[in-house]
């Protein structure tokens, strides 16, 4: 286990149990090691292993039965990097819904600036993601794509299957290369609160999206907000 200096022996274990478990390596309803095995594996007491399991049971990512072992009831999506986290959340398991907010031709002076782009012209697409047990939204999509004449019977008859990358493939609009970037994003606004049916203040974690076609044109700009309990990013770097 790699060191990690200034914590305690149980927030270490707890931390590095964490790791695999937001990252996918340890899934849900997957049963953790015993507690004789986690004693062994990082070299401490029964006693320290139980103080970072249940550092782990009040962040509410596994839960322990009596007599039978702990197991992990976080249900987040991890984020491939190969795939972006839209596609990682239509692969899941997960019960979640979809709802297109808004699908319309318009500007949008805040991805012009942040893209430095000539055109303000743009596919207007904005999707809410709810967990469909709590119609709690847990991810909010804005996605932006600078506008081609062949997207008028898009906003008319709807996207392709119900489908934006469809949509694309369609208008023979081909992803070759892109960047996405991830940050904490300290407090939900009132208004994307309102959408999301959460408070105000919350932190999130938001992502910033560009793809591009062999060219280096930009195909399309999305900006996620997303609930940070529920999604973790998986990077891989090397052969």
């Amino acid at each position: 286990m790699k060191q990690q200096v200034g914590l305690s022996k149980s927030v270490k274990i707890a931390r590095t149990l964490e790791r695999e478990i937001r990252s996918g390596q340890l899934a849900k309803g997957h049963r953790l090691a015993s507690e004789n095995d986690l004693v062994r594996r990082f070299s401490v007491s029964r006693n320290t292993v139980r103080k970072g399991l249940e550092e782990l049971a009040r962040q509410g990512l596994i839960t322990t039965r009596t007599g039978i072992g702990s197991f992990v009831t976080y249900d987040g999506t991890s984020i491939d990097n190969a795939l972006g986290w839209t596609l990682a959340l239509s692969k899941s398991d997960q019960s979640v819904e979809t709802r297109l907010l808004r699908l319309e031709r318009g500007p949008d002076q805040h991805v012009k600036r942040f893209l430095a782009c000539a055109t303000d012209d743009f596919l207007c697409v904005d999707r809410l993601r709810v967990d469909s047990e709590t119609n709690i939204g847990i991810s909010l999509e804005r996605s932006r794509v600078p506008w081609r004449p062949e997207f008028s019977d898009t906003v008319r008859d709807g996207l392709v299957d119900g489908s934006l990358n469809e949509t694309l493939a369609k208008a023979g609009l081909v992803v070759d290369h892109g960047e996405e970037r991830g940050e904490v994003l300290l407090s939900l606004s009132e208004a994307d609160a309102e959408v999301m049916r959460r408070r105000a203040g919350e932190p999130m974690l938001r992502l910033r999206r560009i793809t591009r076609n062999p060219d280096d044109r930009i195909v399309e700009y999305v900006e996620s907000l997303l609930d940070p309990t529920r999604f973790g990013l998986h990077l891989e770097f090397g052969q």
